[in-house]
């Protein structure tokens, strides 16, 4: 019913940027907070980066002053706009978003498929 896409990912050197886009779709009635996670082979999920349906923002320390999430409520869009990137950046990003479909109580949480980041040394 409700589907997120990401796209943008790819393989960039340290010190490059990239943007992550995700596309929310379905039948959707209101869209609550939105971020994007990411996990690389053998390490916990982490968070990235969150943002309300009012702009406010949240960011884990091993990426604030680099990363920007931002959103777009009339496309049902959300953003991660990576600058100087590391390294330890690589990992599959997930967007994620609390959904609240038509005449349906409450928010659902939903999740992409992931693209893959990878940052060469």
């Amino acid at each position: 019913q409700v589907q997120l896409v990401e796209s943008g990912g790819g393989l960039v050197q340290p010190g490059g940027s990239l943007r992550l886009s995700c596309v929310v779709s379905g039948s959707i009635f209101s869209i609550g907070v939105m971020g994007w996670y990411r996990q690389a082979p053998g390490k916990q999920r982490e968070l990235v980066a969150t943002i309300t349906n009012g702009g406010t923002t949240n960011y884990a320390d091993s990426v604030k002053a680099r990363f920007t999430i931002s959103r777009d409520n009339g496309q049902n869009t959300v953003s991660l706009q990576m600058d100087s990137l590391k390294p330890e950046d690589t990992a599959a990003y997930y967007c994620t978003a609390g959904v609240q479909m038509y005449r349906e109580f409450g928010f659902n949480q939903y999740w992409g498929q992931g693209t893959q980041v990878t940052v060469s040394s």
